[in-house]
């Protein structure tokens, strides 16, 4: 059965994506040959982005942050416009996604689900004032601070961080209720996040990842091309 073939046989669609449903607008993933992972630093990338790093040494966390993370002109790619054209066709219920980046709202999607947080939001550690992306980009000063002199960051999951437990449910209960899965652009090595795809109660599983994964045996489909021209192949 053809990708094609699922999708228009579906009712209740679920996407699970990681970093690579991102790269084809020119973010880098975290554990390709090109990745923060393989790249160096003064520290290893997950080092950098964990709380205590952040506690520690803020400053450097948002050099790191501003140079690898916060990145200009990013735009959605075929992979993100398909899957809100999907949504806006009744088809897709959800995109769950481990990504950052907020470009499957900036592409139409509505119901998203960042497991991960997003860049887009930041907000006072001390009083909770919400900020937004541009209080954070003047790299002039080292670490932004609120108006009542605490530290701004980033409302996103650092490493050993809990995910929010509002997302995580909202998450679960769609990959419940969705008749077809299709899982794109992640490894799924990234815990507790792929660990949630054993909440997918419906029949039919896809894998789009251009390396290998844990779960392709249990997919009805396993494709190995990049997600953007598979998914921008549709017709919707």
């Amino acid at each position: 059965m053809t990708l094609q073939e699922i999708v228009d046989r579906s009712e209740r669609l679920v996407f699970f994506g990681g970093a690579g449903v991102s790269t084809e607008s020119g973010i880098p993933d975290f554990r390709s040959t090109d990745g923060l992972y393989h790249q160096q630093y003064d520290y290893p990338p997950e080092m950098i982005l964990s709380h205590s790093f952040f506690v520690r040494n803020p400053a450097e966390f948002y050099r790191f942050y501003r140079n690898k993370i916060l990145l200009d002109g990013i735009e959605p790619n075929a992979a993100h416009k398909a899957l809100a054209a999907l949504e806006a066709a009744g088809k897709l219920t959800a995109v769950v996604t481990q990504n950052i980046d907020g470009l499957h709202q900036k592409a139409g999607s509505q119901n998203v689900f960042e497991l991960h947080g997003s860049a887009l939001r930041h907000y006072c550690m001390d009083c909770g004032k919400s900020y937004p992306l541009e209080a954070v980009r003047d790299r002039a000063v080292s670490v932004p601070r609120c108006s009542c002199g605490g530290i701004i960051r980033p409302d996103v999951v650092l490493y050993e961080e809990p995910l929010d437990e509002a997302v995580v449910t909202g998450a679960i209960r769609a990959l419940a209720e969705a008749d077809t899965l299709i899982v794109g652009g992640t490894s799924l090595v990234v815990y507790p996040a792929a660990g949630l795809l054993r909440y997918f109660g419906g029949h039919t599983l896809v894998l789009i990842n251009k390396s290998a994964t844990n779960a392709d045996r249990d997919a009805d489909l396993v494709i190995r091309e990049p997600i953007g021209q598979v998914l921008g192949s549709l017709k919707i």
